[in-house]
This record gives structure tokens, sequence and C-alpha cells, in this order.
């Protein structure tokens, strides 16, 4: 795995189930890229199963894994989504929400009972999840007049970069996306145009 691709998982829940005496785990994972995402998604499952006595969750957010949460939502405290993270981090993932609803069953697990229920039902949702490699974008922005157009489409033909957005006036902008590790090469393919360099 280079430096500019990371895990992650597709748009398709996951789902998971486990049972532990008469204690119901429902685990789901979704991709999700910001933190407006994961508590909008945590506050759907709050609302979808008010009767339930926890709804634990883990999170990960970024290429580079630096925005992770976990919550025990009332477990003891690292026996919920600790576990869950833990799974999360197994697999190498991010961009990923695990939501662990518990329906209890009126017989306590005990702090190891329950680290294996949250871990096994996470990662029973992470298992029906489709994994797949997504790359560190960086983003350009470039300002050319309209006659330079032929030149900066040659150069976008070429490195194949993501076309985010672009307007066509006197001066023109094109916002192009491109893995992190070309970022480099283009930029200094669209400031030689400038001085009239191909």
């Amino acid at each position: 795995m280079s430096n500019d691709e990371f895990l992650t998982i597709t748009d398709d829940i996951g789902e998971g189930y486990y049972s532990e005496k008469r204690s119901k785990f429902l685990a789901y994972a979704h991709h999700v890229t910001s933190l407006e995402q994961v508590k909008a998604l945590v506050a759907q499952y709050r609302t979808k199963y008010y009767d339930a006595r926890h709804v634990c969750y883990a999170y990960m957010l970024g290429a580079d894994c630096s925005e992770f949460r976990a919550n025990d939502d009332g477990e003891p405290s690292s026996t919920a989504g600790k576990p869950i993270l833990g799974q999360i981090n197994s697999r190498t993932l991010t961009d990923v929400l695990v939501v662990v609803v518990r329906y209890y069953g009126g017989v306590n697990l005990g702090t190891g009972g329950l680290i294996v229920a949250y871990r096994t039902a996470a990662a029973d949702a992470l298992d029906h999840c489709q994994v797949v490699t997504q790359q560190v974008e960086e983003t350009i922005t470039y300002e050319y007049p309209y006659v330079m157009m032929n030149d900066v489409m040659r150069i976008v033909k070429e490195l194949a970069p993501r076309i985010v957005s672009q307007t066509f006036d006197n001066t023109c902008t094109i916002t192009l996306a491109i893995r992190k590790s070309a970022a480099a090469n283009l930029r200094s393919r669209l400031e030689k145009l400038a001085f009239g360099n191909q």
C-alpha cells in the first residue's frame, strides 16, 4: 500500500449480529467521510433503537487515520467502543463508522464478556463489507487565458487527473484532483505553461 492509498469500505451497509446470555448485539458498518455524517448516523440509530440499552460506536476518519473516537455509551469503560475501534484498526480501514446496538438480556456479561461481544459483533458487520482501495487526492486549481485551453487540455489528457470543475471565460479556471504522488508533476507542468514552456 503506497502512502497515497488507503483502505475503506463501499457505501453498502455491513450488518453483523451476536448474542450472549439473551443480550443481543446488532452491528452496522458505514462508509463515512465527515464527523457530521458520523453524528447524523449515530443519532438515527439512537432514534430507531430508542428502546435499546446502549448504542455504542467507533469511527476512523481521514487517509492518515488522524480522527477517531470510541464511545461506550454507558457500558463499563473500554468494553464497547475500544473493541469496536480495534476491529476497524485490525483491518487498517479508515472513513468507517461501526455502530453496535445492545439489547440487554437481563444477565450481566462482565467486562470480558462485553469486550468479546462488541468485538465479535463489529467484526461480523465488517466481514459483510466490501473493502476498496482509494487514492489520497490533492486538488489543484489553475487559472489560464482562453488561448491556452488546448495546452491545458493536453496536460489533462496526458496525466489524467479528475476534473472537479471548470469555467470558461476570458480567464478560464480548472480544478483538478489527482493522486497525491502525482500532484507535484501536474502542478509544475501547468506552471510551465504560464511561461510558454511545455
